[in-house]
């Protein structure tokens, strides 16, 4: 059976490798060379901050394990960082419109160097004040990286249409290449050169360090409203104002909440729905597998976004898609005779729903810049960090919940509830693109009485 995890791994990435490599002119989009410049330094940072946080992440939880925490402490502190990231988040996010995006991405390189320092204590105290600046961090990794490009993208005047093009590119690496030799890495320094679980936090760390050079010496500065006769509470007004405002905004908010809610869930869930008794399954190929599987997705991406398809159109696929692949478990539970047989080699249940969940991960890679072009085009740029920690309130709201109860219920009614939800979103962006196109319709025809000449 250990062959199957080679043959879904290389097939995956022939896939990748033919969909690149045979791109047409359709698929390209003739840029200019200020722009490309502009775009590969953006990238090269991106990468950087994503590889200081897959760095990380396979090697958490065994680090927190070797200190002699069990797994109640443990939940405790992830519960820690997305507390910290739902209450936090909001502040930061308003305080990076106001007081300037680049410094708002140089403060999340020093906050989350910050914590790596902490993962060399065995104290919990330390260790959980590690865990509340790494959810601030990954608050100002998601929206301040992302305001300050389309700032100052659209500073520079280039056009609006090229955006889908970094945003695509960046999560093919970041998301996907950077993650996989991230992974690869870490477990190179740990495990291979013998430097012990707490060497991939010292490597994140010199990552976001040399980020933080490259942000410093070359990135320009940008605002959303910086005036000063506005505090955090006026700010927190005007997005809270804005969302309710404004449907379009409310719906993506929603449709961000339900998915990413889901998709964090699944980071939870995928071990023990693959080895429901104890089988031996390669955890490192197998987040590889997923890894190359969202590279995939955002390959696809790049194509739908060059032909300029209707990004609220097809992402009602993508959501009725990501929600059967979820759906599997539930299905191979009643359907799939299980495995008698404890420990041993994944069953075939398991087979069946590591395609599932390849699947899944596939529709994470089209997710992530289909959903960064939405927001560049319905958040107002005024308040577009503040507006985007605020969607983030529901979904770690929903993941602390998920995790204070994660032995509470059997794993198909997660799984099941995960699916639920992606349906929802599935309904929603519907909804969306129902009033994004009334909304161009009702522009269009505003515009056409003012350039109508006035009859005698």
């Amino acid at each position: 059976m250990e062959m199957f995890y080679y043959l879904v791994f290389g097939a995956l990435a022939a896939i990748v490798a033919a969909l690149e490599l045979g791109k047409s002119g359709k698929d390209r989009v003739a840029t200019s060379p200020a722009f490309n410049s502009f775009k590969n330094n953006y990238i090269l940072v991106y990468s950087l901050m994503m590889s200081g946080d897959w760095l990380q992440g396979p090697y958490v939880y065994y680090l927190y394990s070797q200190y002699g925490f069990d797994k109640g402490d443990i939940g405790r502190l992830f519960i820690a960082g997305f507390g910290s990231s739902m209450l936090f988040g909001t502040i930061v996010g308003s305080l990076a419109d106001k007081k300037g995006r680049k410094r708002a991405c140089v403060t999340y390189c020093i906050t989350y160097i910050l914590s790596c320092f902490t993962k060399h204590s065995p104290q919990y105290k330390i260790l959980m004040v590690g865990r509340v600046l790494g959810g601030i961090a990954t608050s100002l990794l998601f929206s301040a990286f992302e305001s300050w490009l389309v700032a100052e993208h659209n500073k520079k005047g280039f056009d609006p249409q090229w955006l889908s093009i970094t945003f695509s590119k960046a999560i093919f690496l970041g998301n996907g290449l950077v993650a996989i030799v991230a992974g690869l890495f870490a477990n190179f320094l740990a495990d291979n050169m013998g430097f012990g679980p707490v060497a991939p936090f010292d490597a994140a760390a010199c990552f976001l360090a040399i980020g933080m050079a490259i942000i410093l010496s070359s990135w320009g500065e940008n605002y959303g409203d910086s005036s000063d006769s506005k505090d955090l509470i006026t700010q927190f007004k005007g997005a809270a104002k804005a969302i309710a405002s404004d449907e379009k905004i409310a719906l993506l908010g929603a449709i961000q909440s339900l998915f990413e809610g889901s998709m964090y869930t699944f980071v939870f869930l995928w071990t023990p729905a693959l080895s429901p008794k104890d089988e031996e399954i390669p955890h490192g190929f197998i987040f590889a597998t997923f890894m190359l599987s969202s590279m995939l997705g955002s390959s696809i991406a790049s194509r739908l976004l060059a032909r300029k398809l209707k990004v609220e159109g097809y992402m009602q696929i993508v959501f009725s898609v990501s929600a059967f692949t979820l759906f599997l478990p539930v299905v191979t539970n009643f359907l799939v005779p299980p495995s008698g047989e404890k420990g041993g080699s994944i069953s075939l249940g398991g087979c069946l729903q590591l395609l599932g969940f390849c699947t899944f991960e596939s529709c994470v890679g089209i997710f992530w810049p289909s959903i960064m072009k939405m927001r560049s085009q319905y958040i107002p740029e005024e308040a577009r960090s503040t507006i985007m920690n605020f969607f983030r309130i529901p979904l770690n709201l929903f993941v602390c919940v998920v995790l204070y109860n994660v032995n509470a219920f059997p794993i198909t009614v997660m799984f099941g509830m995960c699916s639920i939800f992606l349906f929802m979103a599935a309904i929603l962006q519907r909804r969306l693109m129902v009033v994004s196109d009334l909304h161009r319709s009702t522009k269009a025809v505003e515009m056409t009485a003012e350039d109508e000449p006035l009859n005698p």
